[in-house]
């Protein structure tokens, strides 16, 4: 796979550190989107993938644009800035799967959302080579989904399971100031 030919190719890390690095964002995402795929989530599969290999991706490009354009400029480049961007286009992404049902105030997707961030910090993980933290945190967040989804929780009145009651919030209207 170190071909030399293929060397001249990437700027920062070898070809084969690439390909492990990607590879393994996916089958990590692909563990999450799988969980979310067997419990009929909005987002599964190929999206939990996707977002780990995209955040690898943008995180891998950092490092190599930032090991290509460094020597172009004195004070040089910070590539970890990258992570602010995948960080924020991640909570776009997972608030679109938030829904609140006007009716009944229940809200759902949350989950979905977090393991979608989840498997973004994932991504950037694998990235800049942090095999170990993307492990354990595949650890913990297997453990998270899985075994604390049996915690017993108090029921509402309508079947959700919440932590505690929710106050109601009555609203006085003021008049307008004269």
């Amino acid at each position: 796979m170190d071909h030399p030919a293929l060397e001249l190719f990437t700027q920062g890390v070898s070809p084969a550190v690439i390909v492990i690095r990607l590879v393994l964002a996916a089958l990590l995402g692909g563990v999450f989107g799988w969980e979310r795929e067997a419990r009929d989530k909005p987002a599964g599969l190929r999206t939990h993938m996707l977002v780990a290999i995209g955040s690898a991706t943008l995180t891998l490009l950092g490092f190599e644009t930032g090991v290509h354009l460094s020597p172009r400029f004195s004070e040089g480049i910070d590539p970890t800035r990258i992570v602010q961007g995948i960080v924020g286009g991640l909570g776009f992404l997972g608030a679109g799967s938030i829904i609140r049902a006007r009716e009944s105030d229940d809200v759902s997707g949350i989950t979905t959302a977090a393991t979608v961030w989840f498997t973004g910090a994932l991504g950037v993980a694998c990235g800049v080579g942090a095999i170990l933290v993307a492990l354990v945190a595949s650890a913990l967040g297997l453990v998270v989904l899985t075994a604390l989804r049996h915690v017993p929780f108090q029921r509402g009145a309508a079947g959700r399971t919440s932590p505690r009651p929710r106050p109601r919030v009555r609203r006085r209207m003021r008049p307008p100031p004269s």
